[in-house]
């Protein structure tokens, strides 16, 4: 059975790994527009790998007696002013999801709630991976900056992404 607190912080993960996958995929339905066909591509798989991420939160809840609760999504922002801008904030944005990684392994500490820290350890070196790859696409596209060559390969590269893809971020 979960503590109450590490119940709703749970949750709360939960509802975070929903909005990323909406915020991905809102970052993909700009570079549709924007005729990034294969940038659009890895975000949409990394979209899908976020809603993963949230399933295995839901499925841990569960199977600890929880109770799922979900909570509404904020709309994601839907303009960039350039393809670097996405790739900055993806790389801000998975910070952020290793800050609360950081604060429910913090909580399982403080609870003594061995299961859950088990569980979570997962989820912490899955962000060292997210961070680090974050870090090599925004080195990517800010090297595309002003050849549209690079780009155009950039984008072809990105396009061949799929969920069990080693290529790029979009893992």
């Amino acid at each position: 059975m979960l503590d109450e607190k590490m119940e709703q912080a749970l949750n709360d993960q939960l509802n975070a790994e929903m909005a990323s996958g909406y915020l991905y995929l809102s970052m993909a339905t700009y570079l549709e527009d924007k005729e990034l066909p294969g940038f659009a591509n890895s975000l949409r798989v990394h979209a899908e790998e976020e809603l993963e991420h949230a399933m295995k939160f839901y499925d841990y809840i569960l199977r600890k007696d929880g109770s799922v609760v979900l909570q509404a999504i904020d709309t994601p922002k839907r303009e960039w002013d350039t393809i670097v801008d996405i790739y900055k904030e993806i790389l801000e944005h998975e910070e952020l999801v290793t800050s609360l990684i950081h604060e429910l392994v913090d909580l399982s500490i403080e609870l003594k709630d061995h299961a859950t820290n088990q569980f979570l350890q997962w989820f912490v070196e899955e962000q060292v991976e997210e961070e680090e790859l974050a870090h090599d696409d925004l080195r990517k596209v800010k090297m595309s900056i002003d050849s549209p060559q690079l780009l155009y390969l950039l984008d072809e590269e990105y396009g061949q992404v799929t969920n069990n893809s080693e290529n790029t971020s979009e893992e």
